[in-house]
C-alpha cells in the first residue's frame, strides 16, 4: 500500500495575492496547532504527485469572468485530462476554500469547479467548500473565520496524526511569530559593483529595477522583473471637459529604449511612482537610512553560497531604491496579518489593545472599516500607531507589494511605429469618511508633463484575440472595458484601407457607421444577455458579414454573441 504523506499541503492560486494571504494564514493556524504544513504554488507543484497526498488544502481566486489565475492553467489541464479515471484519488481528504466577487455571474467559479472535479476524481472533502466575497462588508474573511472553525474541528476528528499535541493544543502567538521570512543584509560602500558605473543610463536603470524587484516578497513566480522598454511621455491630454464628473486622459509615449513590436489589443503594463515625500515619510517613521545599501532574499537562503559572479539577488540597492521600487507604502492597504505583527511591537498599551483587537475575530468588521473601506496605507497606519518600531525585515515581508498597473493599447503600430498609446481615467474616489483617495498609477501618469523627460518602465503582454484579417468588418464590443482598445483597431483600419472612416471611431447601440468597417459598441458592464445586446443591433443597425471582436473580459458573452450572429 502506497504511503501517504504526514504533512498537510497548502496549495494555493492567485492572480493579486489574496489567496497567497489566505494560505499563509491557514499555514499558521496549523502551526499553532503543532502541524507539519508544506504551503506551495499551484505552478510549482507537480499535479500527478496528488495521489501521494494525505490531505491538500486548496485556496484559489476567481478572475476576470470564472477564469482561473494564470498560475492554475497548467495544475488545471492536468486535472481535465480524460485519462484520469474516477478512482485517481480515492483515499484523498481535501478542503477548497475560494475567493471572487459576488458583483460579478461566475462568482467563485474557479472554487466551484475544483471541488466539483475534485469530487469527480474520488476524493473526499472535509468540509464543505468556503466562499469569500469581496462584496461582503467584511470582505473574505466573513467567510473564512466560520470555515476555518469548520475545519480544525473536522480535522481533528478525521485526522488526529496532524495534531500529535492533542486538538486543544495551541502554540502562543509570542512564540509562532518568530523571525520574518525574509533577512535583510546591509552593506559597505565598496560592495557595490564597479561594473553598474560604466552601464548606460537605460541599462543602469534596467538593472537597478531589475535588482530590486528579484529582491521583492511579492515577486510572482515567471513574472519579469526586468522592464521590456522605457517610454517617455510626449503628449497628455484631456478628453473630458474641467467640470465632467471624469477625468479621462489620452497619452501618447515614445520609446527611448528599444522599440518593442506590438498589436493592436495588446496589454501594456506600467510601473507607477510613488510620491518621493511619502517614501522619505516612511523611511523617516522607520526610522532608517535612506543611503544605506542592502541585499534581501529569504532566510531560509541565508547560508547559501554566494558566487562570485554577479547575481541580481546578491549585487546592494540603496534602501530608499527599494522601498520605492517594490513596497506599496503609499496607496495599497496592509493586510489583517500586518495589524497582528505590530501588536508585538506596540509599547503603549492602549495601541497594542487595539492593534490586538483588529487582529481578533471580534474586531474583524471594524477592522474593514477602518482598513479596507478607507483604503488605509502602509504609512497612515503607522502614523495612527506611533508606539509601533518594527523591524524593516517586517516591513519587506508585509507591506504590500508595489505592483505593475495594466492598460489597454489604444494605438496602432502601423500608424505609430515608434510610439505606443493609453486612454486612461484618472481614478479618484471619496472613502465613507469622505476621505479623498486617488489610483496611484492613473494619477502620477495625468501629472506627468511631457516636457519632463521622465522615463517610464514598462511591460508588453499579448492581448486575448488574435488581429482579424484586415478584409473582414467588425463590430467591436468592449464589455465593461472601456472604449480605449477601439481607438486601436480603428487605427489600424485606417491605414490598411488606406480610405476615410466614416462617422465616429466609437458609437453608442443605436448609432451605426453608414459605410462599415469598423462598427463599435459600448457595452454596460454588468450586461450579460447575448440575445437582448444583438436583438438591439439588429433591430437599430442593418450590419451582415461582419466579424466580431470582444476585448479583453467576456469570452462567455463573445461566444452568446457569436451565435445571435449566426442567426441574423
Amino acid at each position: 500500500m502506497e504511503m501517504k504523506s504526514k504533512t498537510l499541503l497548502i496549495l494555493y492560486a492567485t492572480q493579486t495575492g489574496n489567496a497567497l494571504d489566505v494560505a499563509e494564514r491557514i499555514a499558521r493556524e496549523a502551526e499553532r496547532r503543532a502541524c507539519t504544513v508544506v504551503i506551495r504554488s499551484t505552478d510549482d507543484y507537480d499535479a500527478n504527485s496528488l495521489p501521494a497526498e494525505d490531505t491538500v488544502i486548496f485556496v484559489v481566486s476567481t478572475t476576470g469572468q470564472g477564469d482561473t489565475p494564470d498560475s492554475m492553467k497548467v495544475f488545471w489541464r492536468f486535472l481535465l485530462q480524460r485519462n484520469i479515471g474516477s478512482h485517481w484519488l480515492e483515499g484523498i481528504h481535501y478542503a477548497v476554500f475560494g475567493l471572487g466577487d459576488s458583483g460579478y455571474q461566475k462568482y467563485n467559479f474557479v472554487a466551484k469547479k475544483l471541488d466539483k472535479r475534485l469530487s469527480d476524481l474520488g476524493a473526499t472533502a472535509v468540509v464543505e467548500k468556503g466562499l469569500g466575497d469581496d462584496q461582503h462588508p467584511s470582505g473574505y474573511e466573513a467567510a473564512l473565520d466560520p470555515w476555518l472553525s469548520s475545519l480544525w474541528s473536522r480535522l481533528n476528528e478525521i485526522k488526529p496524526h496532524f495534531f500529535p499535541k492533542g486538538p486543544d493544543f495551541l502554540v502562543s502567538n509570542e512564540e509562532l511569530i518568530g523571525l520574518p521570512k525574509f533577512q535583510v543584509t546591509y552593506h559597505n560602500v565598496d560592495d557595490i559593483d564597479s561594473r553598474l558605473s560604466t552601464a548606460t543610463d537605460f541599462k543602469y536603470l534596467q538593472m537597478q529595477i531589475g535588482r530590486a524587484r528579484s529582491m521583492s516578497s511579492g515577486k510572482v513566480p515567471h513574472e519579469k522583473c526586468k522592464p521590456d522598454a522605457f517610454l517617455k511621455m510626449v503628449k497628455n491630454f484631456p478628453l473630458t471637459r474641467a467640470s465632467h464628473e471624469k477625468d479621462v486622459r489620452h497619452f501618447e509615449f515614445e520609446f527611448v529604449s528599444q522599440v518593442i513590436k506590438y498589436e493592436i489589443g495588446d496589454v501594456l503594463e506600467v510601473l507607477p511612482s510613488q510620491s518621493p515625500a511619502a517614501v522619505d515619510s516612511f523611511i523617516q517613521r522607520c526610522n532608517l537610512d535612506p543611503e544605506s545599501l542592502i541585499t534581501v532574499h529569504p532566510r531560509e537562503m541565508e547560508n547559501r553560497h554566494i558566487d562570485n559572479n554577479v547575481n541580481t539577488l546578491d549585487v546592494p540597492i540603496k534602501l530608499r531604491t527599494f522601498v520605492e521600487l517594490t513596497m506599496d507604502v503609499t496607496s495599497a492597504s496592509p493586510r489583517r496579518y500586518f495589524f497582528e505583527v505590530m501588536s508585538f511591537f506596540a509599547t503603549a498599551e492602549h495601541e497594542k489593545e487595539r492593534l490586538q483587537y483588529f487582529a481578533s475575530p471580534e474586531g474583524r468588521d471594524d477592522l474593514y472599516q477602518y482598513n479596507q473601506k478607507e483604503r488605509r496605507t502602509v504609512l497612515e497606519v503607522l502614523e495612527d500607531f506611533p508606539s509601533v518600531q518594527m523591524p524593516f525585515e517586517w516591513f519587506v515581508q508585509l507591506a504590500p507589494p508595489l505592483k505593475n498597473r495594466a492598460f489597454s493599447i489604444s494605438s496602432s503600430p502601423l500608424a505609430h511605429p515608434t510610439q505606443v498609446h493609453l486612454t486612461v481615467d484618472v481614478v479618484s474616489w471619496t472613502t465613507p469618511f469622505k476621505r479623498k483617495r486617488q489610483g496611484l498609477c492613473s494619477t502620477w501618469l495625468a501629472s506627468l508633463d511631457p516636457e519632463q523627460s521622465i522615463y517610464i518602465p514598462v511591460w508588453f503582454h499579448k492581448g486575448l484575440l488574435p488581429p482579424p484579417p484586415p478584409s473582414l468588418p467588425l463590430i467591436v464590443i468592449g464589455p465593461g472595458t472601456g472604449c480605449a482598445p477601439f481607438r486601436g483597431f480603428v487605427e489600424e483600419r485606417a491605414v490598411q484601407s488606406q480610405s476615410e472612416i466614416f462617422g465616429s471611431p466609437i458609437q453608442k447601440m443605436t448609432e451605426c457607421f453608414q459605410k462599415p468597417r469598423v462598427v463599435g459598441f459600448t457595452l454596460p458592464s454588468r450586461e450579460t444577455n447575448p440575445r437582448r445586446f444583438m436583438s438591439n443591433i439588429k433591430c437599430r443597425n442593418k450590419v451582415k458579414g461582419f466579424g466580431i471582436c470582444c476585448v479583453r473580459e467576456r469570452p462567455s458573452m463573445l461566444q452568446g454573441l457569436q451565435q445571435k450572429c449566426h442567426q441574423m
